[in-house]
């Protein structure tokens, strides 16, 4: 395994067990402590993680913040940002809406639509449009309690039969060279099936996310047809989205 690789699932663990201890990596790894020091010099370095007695931990910065700081924070730009995602949405579609607190948005504005079929694994969606006439199609799997949201595996993820004519995705991270990211390796692959199976992809995210690139890759920028985002967006990256195939939209 290459270095770049080993501290990427270091991450990765660290997202879903919060703490590891060093005989824990070294183990799951399969390598040497010297080495496994190497890497976490490096990670503290960047940042990306803190040491405590007998091992790591995510560090505060760089760690996914909890749903209920995220549904209040920026909160003005991510109605705006789902209320621009409404306007795409037509009459009989059927969509994909993603667990976050920008896609959750988007359920507020959606409820006078007709003949409107949505899928999600978001609770808070679910729980928005429950009294509405949307017909709810909720994904089978794990809940994730700090996320509020159901991940899916494979195995109970058969949703080929419907015509998903867009997707709604949030990220925690969007580069030009990379696309978009995520924190967590469960949400990222039910984002990457939902890409898979859906015609047009639309991405919710307000212009924090914008420059980072994150632990789980979800998909490259060829995969994005369109990213909704705030006025607030650094205005170096218009000119840079010229460049590429993805519609880069502002809200206001």
């Amino acid at each position: 395994m290459l270095p770049l690789e080993r501290q990427k699932k270091m991450l990765d663990l660290l997202t879903v067990k919060k703490v590891l201890k060093m005989n824990e990596l070294a183990k799951e790894l399969d390598i040497s402590v010297d080495t496994l020091r190497r890497d976490i010099h490096l990670l503290a370095g960047q940042g990306k993680i803190e040491k405590i007695y007998g091992g790591i931990k995510l560090a505060d910065r760089f760690g996914e913040s909890s749903m209920e700081d995220r549904m209040v924070n920026h909160l003005e730009e991510k109605e705006q940002i789902a209320r621009k995602c409404s306007e795409f949405i037509q009459d009989g579609d059927c969509i994909y809406i993603d667990s976050g607190s920008t896609t959750y948005q988007i359920a507020k504005y959606i409820k006078h639509k007709k003949q409107l079929t949505v899928i999600t694994g978001s609770v808070p969606v679910i729980l928005e449009l429950m009294n509405s006439e949307i017909e709810l199609i909720i994904i089978g799997g794990k809940i994730r309690k700090e996320e509020q949201s159901v991940v899916a595996f494979d195995y109970i993820f058969n949703f080929h039969e419907l015509n998903v004519r867009k997707a709604f995705i949030c990220c925690s991270g969007i580069t030009i060279e990379r696309g978009i990211s995520d924190y967590n390796l469960e949400e990222a692959v039910t984002r990457k099936k939902m890409i898979e199976l859906s015609q047009e992809v639309i991405v919710a995210a307000d212009s924090t996310k914008f420059g980072k690139d994150v632990t789980v890759a979800i998909a490259p920028m060829e995969r994005i047809d369109t990213i909704v985002t705030d006025v607030h967006v650094d205005r170096g990256f218009l000119s840079k989205f010229k460049k590429t195939g993805t519609n880069l939209v502002i809200a206001d």
